[in-house]
């Protein structure tokens, strides 16, 4: 969503137009959920996906000919023998895409405001509401909703925006719980999850792996070693904060988010349990910590003389990651990062 705000954001403002497509609700098996966006160009160019194959196509050739006319629509999508079967890409769903065309020099107002949703990391709901008969074009109205219920900001038909807005006073479900997209007497819920915080603690290989990948599915990254040569610019450069420092100096007043997940893969032994025993101390919602099981019992054992209790330690993940088989630094690093999404999503890991 991001990227498809920054190129709207770009480019209808400065004279180009472009249609703002968004997945609103599904139903079954699709190649997308809710939430999902693509920004479409009248030239066929996009930004963004909604899944890619037939019904992608399909949007991008709606959307075009919207561009022309200057009509939004909600277009549905019955993914049967129409949509991949010779390619066995059936689905088995149904999926609503809302369009909205926007000519060059349109007040992209809305848009800008879920950007800042997403920058300052609060979060938000969109309810999407559209017309319930089978009328055409299908008018629909968008309301962004702060986490507490209160308005942001609408884009379509007015009528519509207070009908989402009359669902959501008992409807809106808190941002806390992480909750998928949804649906309440006809209004689409989609939820604009806050970024959680992952405290890596060591800027080795595996760090710097974990680094990556996390930041590309939407973890905020701050890396903390002790050897300013290792927390640079150019082997962490996707990271929210690099810090260079003791870890006995840097972990007990690092701010940190609530929710943050904390993550240890020092260089040895000695680093690993001086990191654990300061993230032990913080109000974490995840805690991993790298090695084999002889490493990671030596470490409990001298946790518990210095005052850790057994309560504590039964919460840390380790060894960390999922089972897979992992032997590179890569693997490691996917199985490292498969176990903080099943966390962040409430699966078993």
């Amino acid at each position: 969503m991001r990227d498809v705000l920054s190129a709207l954001i770009a480019s209808v403002p400065h004279g180009k137009s472009a249609a703002f497509c968004q997945l609103m609700d599904t139903r079954g098996s699709t190649p997308q959920k809710a939430g999902a966006a693509m920004l479409v160009f009248p030239d066929g160019r996009q930004v963004g996906t909604l899944g890619g194959g037939c019904v992608e196509a399909e949007v991008k050739r709606h959307a075009i000919e919207l561009l022309q006319t200057g009509t939004r629509n909600v277009v549905e999508f019955l993914l049967d023998h129409d949509y991949g079967w010779d390619d066995g890409l059936i689905c088995g769903g149904r999926m609503e895409v809302l369009i909205e065309p926007l000519p060059a020099g349109s007040e992209v107002r809305f848009f800008r405001s879920i950007m800042e949703v997403i920058e300052s990391n609060h979060g938000g709901t969109l309810a999407v509401a559209r017309d319930r008969d089978d009328s055409q074009p299908r008018q629909f109205g968008l309301t962004l909703l702060s986490p507490t219920g209160a308005i942001v900001a609408t884009l379509g038909s007015a009528s519509l925006c207070r009908q989402a807005k009359a669902v959501a006073e008992d409807a809106l479900r808190p941002l806390a719980t992480r909750p998928l997209s949804y649906r309440a007497e006809g209004i689409a819920f989609v939820p604009i999850l806050p970024r959680c915080e992952l405290l890596i603690v060591g800027g080795g290989h595996v760090g710097q792996a974990v680094a990556s990948l996390a930041q590309q599915v939407d973890f905020d990254v701050t890396v903390v070693d002790d050897r300013p040569e290792v927390v640079t610019d150019q082997r962490f450069p996707t990271a929210m904060r690099r810090i260079a420092g003791d870890f006995r100096e840097v972990l007990p007043t690092l701010p940190l988010r609530d929710g943050s997940f904390g993550l240890v893969v020092t260089r040895g032994h000695n680093h690993d349990e001086i990191g654990l025993y300061h993230l032990l101390k913080r109000s974490l919602a995840y805690l991993g910590m790298i090695g084999s099981k002889r490493k990671i019992r030596l470490i409990y054992d001298d946790l518990l003389e210095k005052g850790i209790t057994p309560e504590q330690l039964a919460k840390v993940h380790a060894p960390v990651g999922l089972d897979i088989g992992s032997r590179t630094v890569e693997e490691i690093a996917v199985s490292i990062v498969a176990q903080l999404i099943a966390h962040r999503n409430g699966a078993s890991s």
